[in-house]
């Protein structure tokens, strides 16, 4: 029994001793953030394909930031011809308009006003044909008498003044008639007369809203009142704006401002369209400089047909400012987008490969200028960079 203790115990000691550590693995080597390692196989499976950064002689040109904004030319206001409140409005902002197209409708008691002119210049008319009528008959009354020597001369020279005056009489109502028509009908644009069917008291009718109409036609940029606002006459009730040409407000940097002059020509870019180049032109330097961004306003004026280009897109201006300069250039193919930045990925050799951030330029063709983060002779992919980019963040994922 105490054998049997013994080895127990013995056996208890053995189980307690512990038990050998394996060897560590090899560690892999480590990558700085950003680079690749690939074995020649995934180059070759991944088609990754490098080429050399090359240097390029090209036109000197001077490149400012803006942003596009409504031709001032061909903007106009559509205002309030009266005093009044809207009730209608019929447009909104992005809406096409017509030429004489009706955007808004406006209740006046200017309306009523100048009704009860015309009325009175109408009664007055009739008073007046009334009264030149018997200065006629009075007139040719007296030159009987005076033919009959009944009368004198004095008397005849006095009715022909009361005719003359007469006659000047009517046709003086006949200008206020006129005036107050043309100001109802051809101003206000609602009948001169009130409609038949109205009852008195009443004073709200559709035929007796003031229509407020766009002279030209445009879309419509700006909207600055409401239904139920109370307006005086000029103030803005819309802004519509030709389209077919926009303006180009770039900050040009104060040590350009010697070498560009009105009439030059202006390559811009937005980045709606950034395969796409507008031409434009040009129109005036501004007056005065920017003291905190030390820039000069410049207006260029691009022609827009398709009305592709908006008011407020960002844009680019490239002013060939004459002479050649040097510049980098890389396939576009070359740059991937990572989180928001244009990237390429570096050929190291060896298979490793690492991230290099970059800010372009001008597009040529198939390939896009580095104006930063490159320099001549290094060697970047073109072809296979996807493959690069979904290993990394694969190999970062392992990582985490």
């Amino acid at each position: 029994m105490r054998y049997l203790c013994l080895a127990g115990m013995l056996m208890l000691a053995g189980c307690s001793k512990e038990a050998p550590k394996p060897e560590p693995a090899k560690a892999e080597e480590k990558r700085a953030p950003g680079e690749v390692q690939l074995d020649a196989a995934m180059v070759k499976s991944g088609n990754i394909v490098s080429v050399t950064v090359e240097t390029r002689s090209q036109p000197a040109v001077l490149r400012a930031n803006g942003r596009l904004t409504v031709n001032e030319e061909r903007t106009w206001h559509v205002d309030s011809l009266v005093d009044g409140r809207v009730l209608q409005l019929l447009v909104n902002v992005g809406d096409r308009v017509s030429a004489g197209q009706v955007v808004a409708k406006m209740h006046s008691h200017e309306v009523h006003e100048a009704r009860s002119e015309y009325q009175r210049a109408k009664t007055d008319l009739a008073k007046a044909q009334s009264q030149r009528s018997f200065a006629e008959r009075t007139r040719d009354r007296v030159k009987r008498l005076y033919d009959l020597k009944a009368a004198s001369l004095e008397q005849t020279e006095h009715a022909e003044s009361q005719l003359r005056d007469a006659v000047s009489a009517v046709k003086n109502a006949e200008i206020e008639l006129e005036r107050t028509r043309v100001h109802l009908v051809e101003f206000l644009d609602v009948s001169a007369d009130d409609h038949p069917d109205h009852k008195p008291g009443e004073f709200i009718h559709e035929e007796d809203l003031v229509p407020v109409k766009s002279r030209n036609g445009g879309v419509v940029t700006k909207r600055d009142t409401s239904v139920g606002a109370v307006l005086k006459a000029a103030d803005l009730v819309l802004e519509v704006s030709d389209l077919s040409a926009v303006w180009m407000i770039a900050a040009l940097p104060e040590e350009y401002l010697g070498k560009v002059k009105t009439g030059m020509t202006a390559a811009v870019h937005v980045q709606a369209y950034p395969d796409e180049v507008f031409s434009g032109k040009i129109a005036r330097l501004g007056d005065q400089l920017d003291a905190e961004t030390r820039t000069v306003p410049v207006r260029i004026v691009l022609a827009n047909p398709g009305q592709r280009l908006r008011p407020e897109m960002y844009a680019v201006a490239e002013i060939a400012a004459g002479g050649a300069a040097e510049a980098l250039f890389v396939p576009q193919s070359a740059l991937q987008d990572l989180n928001g930045q244009a990237v390429v990925f570096l050929d190291q050799g060896g298979g490793k490969y690492a991230v290099r951030p970059v800010r372009t330029g001008r597009i040529q063709g198939a390939n896009v200028e580095v104006l930063e983060g490159l320099a001549a002779g290094e060697r970047v992919v073109s072809r296979g960079g996807f493959v690069l980019k979904s290993q990394m963040f694969k190999s970062s994922l392992a990582e985490e």
